[in-house]
């Protein structure tokens, strides 16, 4: 199905059924298009909400190797790009009406510093830690754009790996360290995205606006009829979003919101 356009924007967009293939997340319940063109209400994903205990102050205790925290926002806080150090902006409590569950990267007495989703890539502020709530993941994910593949690590050793579908040389997908923000029901199951979508924090570094959504972001998924393309080797197929077969987009099924994502070239 080539030409489709597979980059996530930010709120709901009537297309034609020519651009089927886009995928717009909205408000709460909305995904993508039908093939009519209309958006289509879905169900949320089915993993299992995130909880944590509230930070209580003081120094939050190193994870264990292979793990990383998780900093679930209680409510909108100011940025901070040091510690006790203001910088502009908010770090928002939901994001696309979903909590904002963020890797932990660093810490300090009573601070925790995490990446954010929002534009440019690679964005991160410091906050205090009795803002949020601490979890852990034990997953890891890596996609190398250079070999087109995808690898899931669990407690840092290797879980399984995939070929990939990744960005063509027009519409790449963005090396950098990223995370699952969370995850989206496709429109329907015979859709060709799998049963659900990775809504990651990257964003396409060429498109800025789909559809004058006002974003653009890299979701993983589905092969999107593209199967044979990917093959045993992975292809330059897409917009910047990462598909997969369905038998290996299944086993991701386990990875909590959070998670790190790191885009590599070696």
């Amino acid at each position: 199905m080539a030409g489709l356009r597979e980059v996530i924007s930010r709120r709901p967009v009537a297309v034609t059924a020519a651009l089927f293939g886009v995928v717009v997340v909205g408000a709460g319940s909305w995904l993508a298009v039908s093939a009519a063109g209309s958006p289509a209400p879905v169900a949320r994903s089915s993993r299992p909400p995130v909880t944590a205990t509230p930070g209580k102050g003081g120094h939050p205790a190193p994870a264990a190797p292979g793990v990383t925290q998780v900093a679930i926002v209680l409510a909108n806080s100011p940025r901070y790009d040091r510690p006790n150090h203001r910088a502009a902006g908010t770090v928002v409590a939901t994001w696309e009406y979903r909590p904002s569950i963020l890797p932990v990267i660093a810490t300090r007495p009573g601070w925790v510093r995490v990446r954010i989703p929002q534009r440019p890539n690679g964005s991160t502020s410091w906050l205090p830690a009795d803002d949020v709530a601490l979890n852990a993941t034990t997953y890891r994910i890596v996609i190398n754009v250079t070999t087109r593949r995808l690898a899931l690590y669990s407690r840092g050793k290797l879980a399984f790996t995939a070929p990939a579908g990744i960005g063509t040389t027009s519409d790449p997908t963005p090396p950098g360290h990223y995370f699952l923000a969370f995850d989206e029901a496709p429109p329907h199951r015979d859709s060709g995205y799998g049963p659900f979508i990775m809504v990651t924090s990257a964003h396409s570094p060429n498109i800025a606006d789909w559809e004058g959504s006002g974003d653009a972001l890299i979701g993983i998924h589905g092969p999107l009829g593209e199967d044979a393309a990917i093959g045993a080797g992975g292809a330059r197929i897409s917009h910047g979003c990462i598909r997969l077969h369905e038998s290996a987009q299944l086993k991701l099924r386990v990875v909590p919101p959070g998670t790190p994502i790191d885009i590599v070239t070696s």
